[in-house]
């Protein structure tokens, strides 16, 4: 399986597993947590994401380990957790709380767009027509998925918050792909012990109740899964793919929580289920078929990311090597120039003329 190919499968991976989720959380409003404090419900599933990747790094690794990043990346860290982890959810709240249901399903379709559009003007990463056309049809059937059966409404607040929490989400899936190369464990674990600890704060301090043990044990399992084992694969699908393409095969995620309340939970479905199913496959598999193919010129590079002794991996190990792959250590790359199909992934970030 190629390199592409992997990195997709991780996209629509973590699009599974965060669209899955969503049914799930609705359980859990429907036993009154969302209701009483949706700070709280978001709280505690960023908490089972943080609290379970960390779990998983420190089995992992043996005990605790440094962190091996490098010192120019954190800043971006930082800024991917402050507006993904900390902006993005509060706007979010705010603008549940002053429109519908339906209307915030609506304009959370917009965070895939303002994600690419980012990705493409602001970061210069490279596109073409084919790439934008798939994310069109991914966005528009997840637009169908979403769209209000009776009347929509929100107020200038709602409307402006929920914009805003796209946005911020956006800014922090661009900004996660500047450090994408780095463990994705501690990546997404402290994105969601920083989002959880904020958010269940701030339930408990405007007066939300401790939830029953039954309750919470749901909750942290939900966000570990749909939270966190899909915030790590999505940071894989950046390294593999880059921002605009993993976002566009993230955006699926409605028509899986969709197809899962419809299969497990017994939700009626209707032509405009299998319409926006349809639109989806096709952008889909627009990606799946892209040959972007050109000769371009890597310039040398140090970094440290799992990786398997490639055409753009052949190095010299300083320590004994088992022969396993993938494996991860620091490694430099030196000056190169060939052509072969890629991707805006973490060694193809060259201009294009």
């Amino acid at each position: 399986m190629s390199t592409l190919h992997r990195a997709a499968l991780s996209a629509l991976g973590a699009a599974i597993l965060f669209g899955a989720s969503t049914p799930f959380a609705k359980q859990l409003i429907g036993n009154g947590l969302g209701t009483a404090s949706p700070f709280l419900l978001a709280g505690l599933l960023y908490l089972g994401s943080g609290l379970g990747l960390t779990l998983m790094r420190l089995l992992r690794d043996r005990g605790w380990k440094p962190v091996e990043m490098p010192h120019h990346e954190w800043p971006w860290l930082l800024g991917a957790i402050a507006f993904g982890g900390v902006l993005g959810p509060l706007l979010l709240m705010v603008g549940l709380s002053h429109s519908t249901a339906a209307t915030a399903s609506l304009f959370l379709n917009l965070e895939s767009v303002l994600t690419a559009v980012l990705a493409w003007v602001v970061f210069r990463e490279s596109t073409d027509r084919r790439i934008v056309l798939g994310m069109l049809m991914i966005v528009a059937g997840g637009a169908v998925l979403a769209w209000p059966g009776g009347e929509a409404s929100s107020s200038g607040i709602g409307s402006l918050a929920l914009a805003g929490a796209c946005l911020a989400w956006a800014i922090d899936n661009n900004l996660t792909r500047k450090v994408s190369a780095s463990d994705a464990l501690f990546i997404a674990g402290s994105k969601g012990m920083v989002a959880g600890c904020v958010n269940t704060g701030l339930g408990l301090t405007l007066g939300a109740a401790w939830p029953t043990s039954g309750v919470l044990s749901v909750a942290l399992l939900v966000g570990f899964l749909g939270y966190g084992l899909s915030l790590v694969l999505f940071v894989l699908a950046l390294r593999g793919l880059g921002t605009a393409r993993t976002g566009a095969y993230f955006s699926t995620a409605p028509f899986v929580g969709a197809a899962i309340s419809i299969a497990g939970f017994g939700e009626p479905t209707s032509a405009t289920f299998w319409f926006a199913a349809a639109l989806m496959a096709a952008g889909v598999w627009l990606h799946l078929t892209e040959h972007h193919l050109h000769e371009h010129e890597h310039l040398p590079l140090s970094h440290a990311h799992s990786h398997r002794h490639d055409s753009h991996h052949q190095h010299t190990h300083e320590f004994e090597w088992d022969g396993l792959e993938p494996h991860t250590h620091p490694h430099p790359h030196g000056a190169l120039k060939h052509r072969h199909p890629h991707a805006p992934d973490i060694h193809h970030r060259h201009s294009h003329s």
